[in-house]
């Protein structure tokens, strides 16, 4: 097809305002799917998306459109809204010309709004602004309509007025893609350049590898070079997906599709990379993606210790479909042999251990998890730790610095007490404040991010009765009071319940997890002391005392020593346990350090 009728564009917008209903209502109304198909979110394919009732990956599918007499190839792109995805988004976003910003008619610009909006300016996209779910018993269309030029600098006058669930006005979203979006550029004569910009594995055919055509033209039975990591391949398929995977002859420049190479090896296929033509190479690559920094992580141990190579599997699949997610083995002496995982965020997190369980039936146990931090030693070395074991002695640390979040809220004027004192408590520092309507203002705050993931989106919905919004990115690294913290169990140092904490909250944060432990663990033969620890000096104990047998209970009247000399073989033999016995720490414990950590 000539690049002159493709148009490629994404769907963007807050959590909740709809992307996914409009991305079938534009399925439905050019034909993609019958109404017997139709069903809500068709691109939210994944068990754990339909669950959760969000977009977790990004999904392409190609449509045709009829426009004055001539078919057009819109190729859409489904984007997550949550701020841990961001990644997916951004990826996306570089292989379209143009993007739909959707705004809920009610709830106006939120904080992800403003987030993608500008992350489509960046990248150079034409917005087409869509005011959705106008079909509300309740609307403030005139004020969202303000707030699109006020907030985003976009011009009201060219916002569209929808509703995707009933699917009114959906052929105006689909003329104006036509009219106001750029075709792509390249030639199908040029040297072949592809963008890969996303890919996953499939049991029977290995890696299915998506692109986006920029330049040139790939056809089934041709030889491919991977350009980073300088393979050939035979193109084995070629296909699109519309919505289901379609094979045909060829792409051209500006389709979206994918191909499949017979890669079964999953470190061999890398997002970001330059599919081209080994033998007419271009002058260079695509300047592909800014590899994502990981910010939370957490160790994952099969509880089944056979289950060992089944999670590494699985692991190297899943860092193939989402390159936002990275492994590393570790072992720990408490847990054994494991991976220390690295997330964009909680969220990431929470979705990738449930595709684990669920997907592939594989119980896992998971520690706390914990932010990156930065470590100026001595003699001027830095090193990041991602990992609570691994900071070095106190003496060789010239300072210890932590991950540092500009954080935007968007909430209701009469919330924005609320909001400041919720960022004093976590040590934030104030920035802006900011009206975009009598009702509702944009506050800015830099934050620590470890006083973010926990639970900093659950406090802000409750203060805010569900009304205040948040988004994230992280701004670099600072010096703060932090120290480690470490949980003892009968004396010994429990490595995987380690964390970094700043020194004003960690007596009561240690006091905090030894409580939850005494609930935790149970009682053993012997008594056992729970101790938090800075260093070697301890700052908080708990002691779960020891199961009492009442072993004096046949003796009835007689001479009180034969009681004492049976009391004193009960207290030896306690003592002997004492010394020998081990703790069996529950998989409960590890999990309720991150909820005594809530509870402050």
């Amino acid at each position: 097809m000539h690049p002159r009728l493709i148009r490629n564009f994404s769907i963007i917008a807050h959590i909740d305002h709809g992307k996914s209903t409009l991305a079938d209502q534009l399925l439905l109304k050019t034909g993609a799917i019958t109404e017997r198909q139709f069903r809500d979110q068709i691109l939210d394919d994944l068990d754990v998306e339909r669950e959760r009732g969000i977009t977790v990956k990004a999904r392409t599918v190609a449509i045709h459109h009829e426009y004055k007499g001539e078919t057009y190839e819109l190729n859409l792109i489904d984007t997550p809204g949550h701020v841990d995805f961001a990644y997916e988004v951004s990826r996306s976003l570089a292989a379209c010309e143009g993007a739909l910003l959707l705004v809920d008619a009610f709830q106006g610009v939120q904080a992800q709004t403003v987030a993608n909006a500008y992350s489509a300016v960046n990248a150079n996209l034409t917005i087409i602004p869509v005011v959705n779910k106008i079909d509300l018993p309740v609307t403030r269309i005139d004020e969202v309509l303000h707030e699109i030029e006020t907030v985003l600098g976009l011009d009201p006058d060219e916002a569209l007025r929808v509703s995707a669930k009933k699917g009114i006005n959906i052929d105006q979203v689909l003329d104006a893609i036509v009219e106001r979006i750029p075709h792509p550029a390249g030639q199908p004569d040029d040297p072949l350049r592809a963008l890969v910009f996303d890919s996953k594995y499939d049991t029977y055919r290995g890696v299915v590898t998506y692109l986006r055509i920029k330049e040139g033209t790939v056809r089934k039975g041709q030889k491919i070079r991977f350009m980073k990591a300088g393979l050939v391949h035979d193109v084995l398929d070629v296909g699109q997906f519309r919505p289901e995977p379609t094979p045909c002859e060829e792409l051209g420049p500006g389709q979206v599709g994918y191909i499949i190479t017979g890669v079964k090896e999953l470190g061999k296929v890398h997002i970001g990379d330059t599919v081209s033509d080994p033998n007419n190479p271009p002058a260079e690559p695509l300047p592909g993606y800014k590899k994502p920094q990981q910010m939370v992580f957490c160790g994952m141990y099969p509880i089944e210790a056979t289950d060992f190579e089944k999670l590494r599997e699985e692991l190297q699949k899943l860092s193939l479909n989402d390159s936002s997610f990275s492994f590393t083995p570790e072992t720990s002496d408490a847990l054994g042999f494991g991976f220390r995982c690295g997330f964009l965020g909680l969220l990431h997190m929470e979705i990738i251990q449930q595709r684990l369980e669920k997907e592939q039936n594989i119980d896992l146990l998971q520690t706390a998890p914990n932010v990156t931090y930065e470590l100026l030693l001595r003699g001027d070395k830095t090193m990041l730790l991602d990992n609570p074991q691994n900071v070095p002695d106190a003496g060789s640390i010239e300072e210890f610095r932590e991950p540092i979040a500009k954080v935007n809220f968007i909430v209701t004027s009469d919330h924005i007490g609320a909001i400041m004192k919720l960022c004093e408590d976590r040590r934030g520092v104030y920035k802006t404040t900011e009206f975009l309507s009598p009702q509702r203002a944009q506050i800015v705050y830099e934050l620590p991010l470890a006083e973010i993931i926990y639970d900093m989106h659950d406090k802000l919905k409750s203060v805010t009765r569900g009304y205040g919004t948040m988004d994230y990115e992280i701004i670099g690294f600072r010096e703060a009071d932090l120290v480690k913290l470490d949980i003892l169990v009968k004396g010994v140092r429990v490595d995987a319940l380690a964390m970094i904490v700043h020194r004003s909250v960690a007596e009561r944060r240690g006091r905090a997890i030894c409580k939850k432990l005494k609930e935790e663990i149970s009682k053993h033969q012997f008594e056992i002391p729970l101790q938090a620890a800075i260093g070697g000096r301890v700052i908080a104990r708990e002691t779960i005392s020891a199961l009492r047998k009442n072993v004096t209970a046949k003796c009835y009247g007689g001479d009180i020593t034969r009681k004492r000399k049976l009391l004193q073989k009960q207290k030896e033999g306690k003592k002997r346990l004492k010394q020998f016995g081990e703790v069996e720490i529950p998989q409960k414990a590890f999990l309720s350090v991150l909820e005594a950590g809530n509870d402050e």
